[in-house]
């Protein structure tokens, strides 16, 4: 049986998951949600891996639930209750290396929230993106955690509360895409993105992301404590040393992630 979601890893330290449902829009269902889970945890701990893109095949991205297999949500990993919590990438997940969502056509219900959980979003001129579930008569939750951080209450109620799509334009106007490109361009423009990430250190980034995601919600004082000490371990790595060479020797620096 054909995975339904894809990952390679290039020479470069680039990993690409890939929804692979095209058929079905790249609708989640159980074997996509298994699928999805492994390849996210195989980014998080491959120490090879620096930096990923998220994208789907054909014509979209991934078009959310597909509701006559159940959306996936047996297959959660915990039990009772607590399914689902931070055990899969939208739900939370702690992966502090940067990603990229390349969205190509429609991005609805799980898709969106899944670009959300992503660091970056890169829209081809043709990607749609919307919440439909209350026109379906429920609720979306990690989707209306996530979407007023991304683009401001106003915005983030106008696309919950209709279940509207919008186009790439509108989502560049309100901030949730970075970029538009035109759709043959898509995938070049991620990758240019992850070319420009990969200047960086990437211990250095991921202490960087992680700081950045939990100053905002921890108090100041113990920010600045978790901040600095943070500061300190990554200024204690190879690559630290490496990069305060390279720049009294006015060269490129040769990160190796340690």
């Amino acid at each position: 049986m054909e995975n339904t979601v894809l990952y390679s890893l290039d020479d470069r330290h680039v990993a690409t998951i890939t929804y692979n449902r095209p058929d079905e829009l790249n609708r989640i269902n159980g074997d996509f949600r298994r699928d999805v889970n492994e390849a996210w945890n195989r980014f998080r701990e491959d120490e090879d891996a620096w930096v990923a893109i998220v994208t789907g095949a054909g014509e979209a991205f991934c078009a959310g639930a597909d509701f006559k297999e159940g959306g996936g949500a047996g297959t959660w990993p915990g039990s009772f209750w607590e399914i689902p919590t931070v055990n899969s990438f939208e739900s939370g997940m702690e992966i502090w290396k940067p990603i990229i969502a390349a969205v190509n056509g429609v991005c609805q219900g799980y898709g969106l929230t899944g670009a959300l959980a992503c660091d970056f979003i890169i829209a081809a001129q043709s990607a749609t993106f919307g919440f439909q579930e209350v026109r379906k008569g429920i609720s979306t939750a990690n989707g209306a955690m996530r979407l007023p951080g991304k683009v401001g209450w106003q915005y983030a109620m106008e696309m919950l509360l209709t279940g509207d799509m919008i186009d790439a334009d509108r989502a560049l106007e309100i901030g949730l895409a970075g970029w538009v490109v035109p759709d043959d361009e898509l995938m070049d423009a991620a990758q240019h993105l992850a070319g420009r990430l990969l200047q960086g250190a990437p211990l250095a980034q991921r202490a960087v992301k992680e700081m950045a995601w939990r100053g905002q919600r921890l108090p100041w004082v113990d920010s600045l404590r978790m901040g600095e000490t943070m500061r300190r371990v990554v200024r204690a790595t190879d690559d630290a040393q490496e990069g305060i060479a390279a720049f009294m020797e006015g060269r490129d620096p040769r990160w190796t992630g340690r």
